[in-house]
């Protein structure tokens, strides 16, 4: 579900020109605002489809699992911050990489490529 709406939403490898301006358009960035020597915390831009932010977040709770692909990168920074960060962090880690496996595959990305037909067999 979580690939079928990244390619969806993030469209051609040519729609965004770094995986940071993808990482915006999801509204996964922090925004900071300072005025003078006082910083407040960063926090989400939440700008862009909430669904697609949704669904990024649950498929990086998923590493919380230890056999999950990401479980390495999401134990370290929960180490550092909590369970919450980790996610998020993960979660712009899986957009970033779906706009560089997008980019590497280019147009055929969106080839439709004929599958043979899986035999069938009748149980008897």
């Amino acid at each position: 579900m979580t690939s079928v709406a990244l390619c969806a939403w993030l469209g051609g490898a040519d729609r965004f020109s770094s995986s940071r301006k993808a990482v915006r358009f999801t509204g996964l960035d922090i925004t900071v605002h300072c005025s003078d020597s006082k910083r407040s915390p960063g926090r989400l831009s939440r700008q862009g489809p909430q669904v697609l932010r949704w669904l990024l977040f649950e498929a990086a709770k998923t590493s919380a699992r230890g056999c999950a692909p990401g479980h390495t990168y999401y134990a370290e920074v929960k180490q550092r911050y909590d369970a919450n960060r980790a996610a998020l962090s993960q979660a712009r880690r899986i957009v970033r990489h779906a706009v560089h496996i997008l980019a590497d595959l280019g147009d055929d990305a969106f080839t439709i490529i004929a599958q043979p037909a899986a035999p069938t067999t009748i149980a008897r």
